[in-house]
């Protein structure tokens, strides 16, 4: 898992040294990457893929909900 939240501090990894930076949940918007179909932070100019679960804990804490709901338009498709 990429981030953790502790009293409304979120607390991203941002490289594979493990280090993390920690942010205020109310400066985090989480935001929709429509081509992938993912939720994402931005966060040191970096996008940060997160699980829908960890956006839905985001918002829990704090964070702006900036997603946009994708639909299916293919048939077949798993969204």
């Amino acid at each position: 898992m990429p981030i953790r939240i502790d009293n409304q501090l979120c607390y991203f990894m941002l490289d594979d040294n493990r280090q993390e930076q920690s942010v205020p949940a109310t400066r985090v918007t989480v935001l929709t990457d429509t081509e992938k179909s993912m939720s994402y932070v931005e966060l040191a100019a970096e996008r940060i893929y997160i699980t829908e679960a960890e956006a839905d804990a985001l918002t829990v804490a704090g964070a702006h909900d900036g997603r946009q709901h994708v639909k299916a338009e293919e048939p077949g498709s798993l969204i």
